[in-house]
């Protein structure tokens, strides 16, 4: 008979609530889809499930409310798409640039922590913490390394001088590194605010939540004013 211990569970739903997807992460389901469903994305979770080897789940949920989750994460790229598909399900009901947006910094940095603080090491895991209030949310990642600089990452974009934007990936290609190095530079722009601890080892992202329409509520009030 197959391993029940190993047996992946994916949840599709035709709706849910954060509430639900941290449900399905303590019983350790191996994925989270509410509708409408991307088939291409359904059909890469359900590859990565039949493709995983059979050990621990790699994700280690410590703490968990709709407002706070705190998390450990095993350094591979498939425990990574499977956080990421969970943090997008949990903001289902953010507006959807802002989830989108989210989404993808979200997994830029996570990917970053993952490969120059735990080199995919799956006996690393990486530390995860997310938060949501009305006005924001945020999310904070420290990986098992020894920090960084960002005045000293050739590898990345973010280094690179004015008159050539794309000098960090031959230094990507000689290190044997996966392409990319745009990570820090897509997500300054994806996010309100990327902070960095003074190792270099702990990001902080903020997404501020539809902060247009709060300033146009607030220049309307100023308007409004006698």
């Amino acid at each position: 008979m197959p391993d029940q211990a190993h047996t992946r569970v994916i949840i599709l739903a035709d709706a849910g609530t954060p509430a639900d997807v941290i449900a399905a992460m303590r019983e350790n389901a191996f994925s989270y889809f509410t509708e409408p469903f991307v088939l291409d994305d359904l059909k890469d979770i359900l590859r990565a499930a039949m493709d995983a080897p059979p050990w621990d789940d790699g994700i280690e949920l410590r703490s968990a409310t709709s407002s706070w989750i705190h998390l450990f994460a095993r350094c591979d790229f498939t425990t990574a798409d499977r956080l990421v598909r969970f943090v997008n399900e949990i903001g289902e009901d953010l507006p959807r640039e802002e989830r989108a947006d989210l989404g993808t910094a979200f997994r830029e940095m996570l990917l970053n922590a993952m490969e120059h603080g735990g080199h995919f090491d799956p006996r690393e895991y990486v530390e995860i913490s997310y938060l949501r209030s009305n006005r924001a949310v945020s999310c904070r990642i420290r990986d098992p390394g020894k920090g960084f600089s960002l005045k000293e990452i050739p590898h990345a974009a973010v280094s690179n001088p004015p008159e050539a934007p794309f000098q960090h990936l031959a230094h990507r290609e000689s290190k044997g590194l996966r392409p990319g190095g745009f990570g820090v530079l897509l997500t300054r722009k994806l996010v309100d605010e990327l902070i960095y601890s003074e190792k270099g080892n702990e990001v902080i992202l903020i997404k501020y939540l539809d902060r247009a329409r709060e300033v146009g509520a607030t220049q309307e009030v100023r308007s409004a004013s006698p």
